[in-house]
This record gives C-alpha cells, sequence and structure tokens, in this order.
C-alpha cells in the first residue's frame, strides 16, 4: 500500500510541473506548482531523533493580493531508536507573501491535513494493541523563501512545523493531556517552483491584466513597454495612445512629454493647428505648439516660417513699428524690409503720418515755409506780440513762429539765438527783465515743438540797440521786438 502512495505522490509532483506557466512574485496570480526535498526531525516521545528523507509536491493559486492557496501531498518518514515510520501528508495551506518582491518573496504558511502514519519498525517498548498503519490529522506551519532563476522558475526553500492531533506515530501514547502532549515533527525542504500566471492578474501594476496585454502585444513584465513616460495602462485606457510607439502621432515627441510636460495631443502631430508639427515648434523653432500665433502678430507661426519667412516669436520681425500680420494683411508691405518702397522712410513713419508706404516718391514730403537766416546775421520775427507788459505770446504770432520752427526742423545744422528787446519806457532793470523774459517765451515754443534746446539760446537786451526813434510811438514799436539771431 505505502509503495502506491509513494508512486501516486512523486507521479503528481512529476505531472504537475510541466503543466505551470509564466509567473511573477510580485502577482502570482495564475496555477503554479513546486516540488521540494529535505529531512524530517520526529518531535515524539523518543527523543533520540535522527534526520530522514522527505519530499513533496504541490499545486499553488492565487487567491487574493499577497495570499495563495497550496495543495500538497508528500512522502517522508521519522526515525529513532528502534522504530522507523513512514508518513504520507496531505495538506492545504494559505501561503502569505507580505512583500510581493520582484527577484525574491519571502512568505509565511499555515494549514491543515491529513497525515497517512505507516510505523513499519516499532521500539521495543511499543504500547501493545495500537494500529500500525492509520490516519490523523495535523497541522502545518512555517515560512519559505522564492528567489528567482527566470521567468519561469524560482528556486524555493521552507522549513516548518508539523503538528498532529495524536500521540503515536511511534506506537507509543502517553495519557490523554493537552497540545504538548500530541506528536509532530519538523521538515526542511528545498527545490523548484514554477509560478503561473493570472490572465487577470497585473504583474507590472500598470493598469492592464495580462490577458489584455497578450492581446496588445505589451510585455506584462513592463508597465511602459514602449518606454515613453507613459505607463501601457495610461496609454490605452486614458490617452488612447500607441503602447506599443513611443510617439504614437509622429511629432518628434514622446507620448509621455506631450502629456505631461507639454500638455500638447499626443494623438494630433498639430495641436494648434498652426501649420507645425509640436516636435518641430518645441526643439527647432520654440514657438508655442498651443498657440498658432506664439508672437501674436497675426500671423500664425507656419505661414510666418513656411510662406512669409518672419520670425514666429518677433511680432515686428523688421523692427519697422508694423506687426507682421499688419504688413502682410492690412498694408501689403514687406515684413522683412524696414523700408518697402526704398524711400529712405520706413514703413511704420509713413503709415503714421499718411503716406503711402508703398510708393517712394511721397517719402520726402516737401519742405515747410521757412525764414531766410545767413551765419552772424539776425532778422527780425516781424508778427510776434505779446500781451501788454508781459512774456505771454499770442495768438496771432503762430504764423511767424511756425517758420522759425520750420527753419530749424529742416536744417538741423542751424543754431541760433533768440534776442528779446524793448522799448526805452519804464526803467531799465524792468525792461531787462522783460525782454529776457520774452526770449525766453519764444525759446520754449520752439523746444516743445521738438527743436532740441542745445541748438537754441535765449538773451534779453532791453532797450539796447533800438532800431527806431524812442521818441515816437511807430519807432518805440519797431524797438520792441525779437530778433532771430543764426550763430552757426
Amino acid at each position: 500500500m505505502y509503495r502506491c502512495v509513494k508512486l501516486f505522490a512523486l507521479g503528481l509532483a512529476l505531472a504537475a510541473l510541466p503543466s505551470m506557466s509564466k509567473g511573477q512574485f510580485k502577482d502570482q496570480g495564475g496555477l503554479g506548482g513546486g516540488v521540494g526535498f529535505g529531512g524530517t526531525f520526529g518531535q515524539t516521545d523518543l527523543r533520540d531523533r535522527q534526520s530522514k528523507f522527505m519530499a513533496r509536491a504541490f499545486l499553488r493559486y492565487g487567491m487574493a493580493k499577497h495570499i495563495q492557496g497550496e495543495l500538497g501531498i508528500g512522502l517522508g518518514e521519522l526515525e529513532g531508536t528502534g522504530y522507523r515510520t513512514l508518513l504520507v501528508p496531505i495538506d492545504y495551506r494559505f501561503v502569505l507573501s507580505p512583500l510581493s518582491l520582484e527577484s525574491w518573496n519571502p512568505y509565511i504558511y499555515v494549514g491543515i491535513g491529513a497525515l497517512h502514519v505507516d510505523v513499519e519498525d516499532a521500539p521495543s517498548n511499543a504500547q501493545a494493541g495500537l494500529k500500525k498503519v492509520f490516519w490523523t490529522g495535523f497541522v502545518p506551519g512555517g515560512v519559505g523563501m522564492q528567489f528567482r532563476i527566470d521567468d519561469r522558475v524560482s528556486f524555493e526553500t521552507s522549513g516548518g512545523y508539523n503538528h498532529t492531533f495524536g500521540d503515536k506515530l511511534e506506537l507509543i501514547e502517553r495519557a490523554k493531556g493537552g497540545l504538548a502532549d500530541k506528536d509532530g515533527y519538523w521538515n526542511f525542504l528545498i527545490g523548484l517552483t514554477i509560478s503561473g500566471e493570472n490572465g487577470d492578474a497585473d504583474p507590472d501594476g500598470d493598469g492592464l491584466s495580462n490577458k489584455i496585454e497578450k492581446q496588445l502585444g505589451t510585455d506584462p513584465k513592463n508597465p511602459d513597454s514602449d518606454g515613453d513616460g507613459l505607463n501601457d495602462g495610461e496609454e490605452v485606457n486614458t490617452y488612447s495612445t500607441n503602447p506599443l510607439n513611443a510617439d504614437s502621432d509622429g511629432d518628434g515627441l514622446k507620448d509621455g512629454a506631450e502629456v505631461k510636460t507639454y500638455k500638447t495631443n499626443p494623438n494630433k502631430a498639430d495641436t494648434d493647428g498652426d501649420g507645425l508639427n509640436d516636435g518641430d515648434e518645441v526643439t527647432k523653432y520654440n514657438t508655442n505648439p498651443l498657440n498658432a500665433d506664439s508672437d501674436a502678430d497675426g500671423l500664425n507661426d507656419g505661414d510666418e516660417i513656411m510662406k512669409y519667412k518672419t520670425d514666429p516669436l518677433k511680432a515686428d520681425t523688421d523692427g519697422d513699428g508694423l506687426s507682421d500680420g499688419d504688413e502682410v494683411m492690412k498694408y501689403k508691405t514687406d515684413p522683412l524690409k524696414v523700408d518697402t518702397d526704398g524711400g529712405t522712410v520706413n514703413d511704420g513713419v509713413e503709415v503714421g503720418r499718411g503716406t503711402n508706404p508703398l510708393q517712394a516718391s511721397d517719402d520726402i514730403p516737401p519742405k515747410k515755409e521757412e525764414l531766410k537766416v545767413e551765419v552772424g546775421k539776425a532778422i527780425v520775427l516781424d508778427g510776434i506780440v505779446f500781451k501788454t507788459g508781459s512774456a505771454e505770446i499770442t495768438a496771432q504770432s503762430e504764423d511767424i513762429l511756425s517758420k522759425a520752427f520750420n527753419t530749424l526742423e529742416q536744417n538741423p545744422d542751424i543754431q541760433v539765438e533768440i534776442r528779446g528787446y524793448t522799448d526805452n519806457t519804464g526803467k531799465r532793470a524792468y525792461n531787462m527783465k522783460l525782454s529776457q523774459s520774452r526770449a525766453n517765451s519764444v525759446m520754449s515754443y520752439l523746444v516743445k515743438k521738438g527743436i532740441a534746446a542745445s541748438r537754441v539760446q535765449a538773451k534779453g537786451f532791453g532797450p539796447d540797440n533800438p532800431i527806431g526813434d524812442n521818441k515816437t510811438a511807430d519807432g518805440r514799436q519797431k524797438n520792441r521786438r525779437i530778433e532771430f539771431f543764426r550763430s552757426k
């Protein structure tokens, strides 16, 4: 009978091995199995224990995360002075792997089982009337460790204690007592384990089961099969990208970079629709792949680069004061030329003053009326009128003052001295001050209109240098004057 049991146990162990398939410590969800060989030490009433042979085969399957169920059958023997007992343990165990590591896996186990006992050699003090062949229950418990050899096979070692429900493994039974009076045995095993695969398991933690990864062709051991920075589950379930292609839309950016860094669409090569693919915008042109018009000039980035050859990061490529979009769409000028018509005035200035930036002939407007003055000579600015006893210029002076301004504006090399004069009526000090104030007023007018202050000086001469007779009203009127003296 024992030989039949032995052959059955070994046959089960050998038959279980080829049926196993690939698996991992991190998620041992499918059917697996293995065999182990080692020894036993009896824990009986006879203390002279010896190490004897033990073999065990088992089937193991996943029940929940970190927990597996295991059904096993073994073959072993106990031996001491004067006795030898053959054991066939059949048990069911719960295997807890709390760490679920990748290359090594510690675990603990506990279970319940039935033990077939065959006392082949009884000791001299064996009790009469006890059966030599019988069944009893037992509780196994212990620890173990797996070490990965390859994707399919692991080296496994385990050890533990098996507490039986009886006290006659060597045909010696004590008086009925507590658990301490029961027999048992220690065992240690080393062997090979082949882990099973569970179609619903997700060993790489990417959110896709083994079954789905097999259908897709992705690597069930690598959460990011294409190395694009997105795990396979995110690609399939969230972004609808290709988990086997790092750049799903072929724009030159990895899917992960598009999603996490640039916020672009990993399924659309040109996210902003500007005619440039996202990769070129990021790596080549430094434009914004989320904004079709990076410089907000009215032209999309693709047109600037491909059609107009303008700078997509500079709203006014030629620096003429007009945006590239206005030049192309509104004024029809060349956004690459400051002066489209080549007439010496840039496009922005022409638009601002109302001339045609496409017509060179209007770039230099006709000269405005000006005064004729010679170096070292002075002319009287007839028509400048001040309020009586004041330096405030009246409105009727505008015409002559405009001519003075035109003279200086259209002749940038001219420098002048504005000279103020009075008649001899009143005190000299008062007249000197009044003439200076009036000269200052004229100078201020010219400077406010845009003439550089360095080109104009003001000086009051009071009643000096009269050009008329101060005894007559007409003469005094002539003496109350402003002169425009050209010093350069």
